[in-house]
């Protein structure tokens, strides 16, 4: 049986009302994006496993729930050393495999397992962001730049030199235009035989405002410096470069998801080319709900980033595979998650079925519809929040005198909420209703299918009160 080429291309803080095609907003552009979506399965009850990005992509990678190791915020968040990547299992089928972008696990440093070399990926071209506060610099990675900077701001502006493979190396340039070239060479060289490339964009993740200086000349925008330590202390300046206060901000953003989406184009275009996109799975997604704090726009959902709200958890998921019978401009509702790649890839694939300790279902029949989601229920937990969805409804609750809570609306200005509340999401996307009042029998059902699964996964510390 041939074996379908895929394609996984996972963005960074994202906004859900953030696309082109659905008119939200003036000024939106993504037409690539749109294009994928048009040709796709868009699954509008699509889930990440947590709130932020290290313990959201340590399940999408393994297909499994990260607290099952402890893993639920980014102190305690890491790679999944125990478990098959979805890379090994492709790679033990035959494929040739790459991954092209950002990496964070958690606290990853070279030659670690949680490097794309150590866990499946026989080509990579990466960032750790694990030792640079989370995120990729856009524009430099170099000595030079750890250097000019000193190690402090290098740490914080994530200008530290990347990798290809094994080996470390420098890149000064715009890093999305870099990301989407090797993918698109990865794809010409593969052509003649199975591939899965992963591509892990930096982009939307803040800051923005690090853009090339052609393009902001081109969309009439100023340039903006990065932080510098001997001007400034860090907290006042990020406070100056996140929502509300930097000026332009939303603009930078747009700009950013418009040069992604332009990289994701050409991808899809060199499959048309050569003649691979019948047979080519495709999916898209984000490692988590858009971000306040960076101008990202979640509606009509609640809330973002960190955030147990749907606008924190909740992301846009295109599937396309023409061949394989998934059917294009087609939405479907029914719980998805980012840990069900793994049993769903790997079943397209030809593979066996998922080994022990894999939480993610086969979704095939479901793209395809010829039956409902396989999920009864979905659970996040983040220990001082957690959230459990079952058909229409979604218990949520937040310890509101954990000093994260505070700490988030003060510095992401993000509200996580307090206490417990109960939301019909059939009715009430946005989560405006709290019918925990009306619903007692529900709420104490939903609080025990969460803390029976708390029990299964064993994480045993945190909060079960009601």
């Amino acid at each position: 049986m041939a074996r379908p080429n895929i394609v996984v291309i996972v963005s960074d803080d994202h906004g859900y009302a953030d696309f082109g095609r659905l008119g939200i907003h003036d000024g939106v552009r993504t037409p690539g994006l749109d294009r994928l979506a048009a040709q796709s399965v868009a699954c509008t009850d699509a889930y990440v496993t947590a709130p932020i990005c290290s313990p959201s992509r340590a399940a999408l990678i393994s297909g499994a729930y990260q607290q099952r190791w402890g893993a639920t915020w980014f102190g305690d968040s890491r790679f999944p050393d125990h478990l098959p990547t979805i890379a090994e299992r492709l790679s033990a089928l035959g494929y040739a495999t790459g991954y092209f972008g950002k990496v964070h696990y958690g606290q990853e440093r070279a030659g670690d397992v949680a490097c794309p070399p150590r866990h499946g990926f026989a080509e990579s071209f990466y960032g750790l962001a694990g030792t640079q506060q989370g995120r990729l610099n856009y524009l430099r990675h170099s000595e030079a730049a750890v250097a000019e900077y000193g190690p402090e701001a290098a740490r914080r502006m994530a200008v530290l030199p990347l990798f290809d493979g094994d080996d470390e190396v420098e890149y000064e340039g715009f890093l999305t235009a870099e990301l989407g070239r090797r993918a698109v060479d990865f794809v010409a060289r593969h052509e003649d035989e199975p591939f899965f490339a992963m591509v892990a964009f930096n982009a939307v993740h803040n800051f923005c405002f690090q853009l090339p200086r052609a393009e902001l000349d081109r969309r009439g925008l100023p340039e903006y410096g990065d932080w510098n330590e001997a001007t400034s202390a860090y907290d006042e300046w990020y406070e100056e470069v996140i929502w509300p206060s930097l000026p332009h901000g939303r603009e930078y953003y747009l700009a950013q998801l418009e040069l992604m989406d332009a990289e994701i184009g050409r991808l899809l275009d060199e499959l048309d080319r050569r003649g691979l996109a019948d047979d080519t799975i495709v999916v898209y997604l984000t490692d988590n709900g858009g971000s306040t704090c960076n101008f990202g726009d979640n509606a009509p959902l609640r809330g973002g980033k960190y955030s147990l709200y749907e606008g924190g958890i909740r992301v846009p998921m295109f599937v396309r595979w023409p061949a394989g019978g998934i059917p294009a401009g087609v939405e479907r509702s029914g719980l998805v998650s980012a840990m069900d790649l793994v049993p769903t890839l790997v079943a397209a694939a030809g593979g066996a079925g998922p080994a022990a300790g894999i939480d993610g279902v086969n979704q095939l029949a479901f793209l395809r519809g010829e039956a409902e989601s396989a999920h009864e229920a979905l659970h996040w937990d983040c220990r001082f929040q957690w959230a459990v969805r079952s058909g229409r409804w979604k218990l949520r609750w937040t310890d509101g005198q954990d000093p994260r809570v505070e700490s988030l609306l003060r510095g992401e200005h993000v509200d996580v909420g307090s206490g417990l509340a109960l939301y019909d999401l059939h009715d009430d996307i946005g989560e405006t209703r709290d019918l925990a009042g009306d619903h007692a029998d529900v709420v104490a059902r939903l609080a025990a299918r969460h803390a029976a699964w708390r029990r299964e996964v064993r994480l045993e510390s945190g909060s079960d009160e009601v």
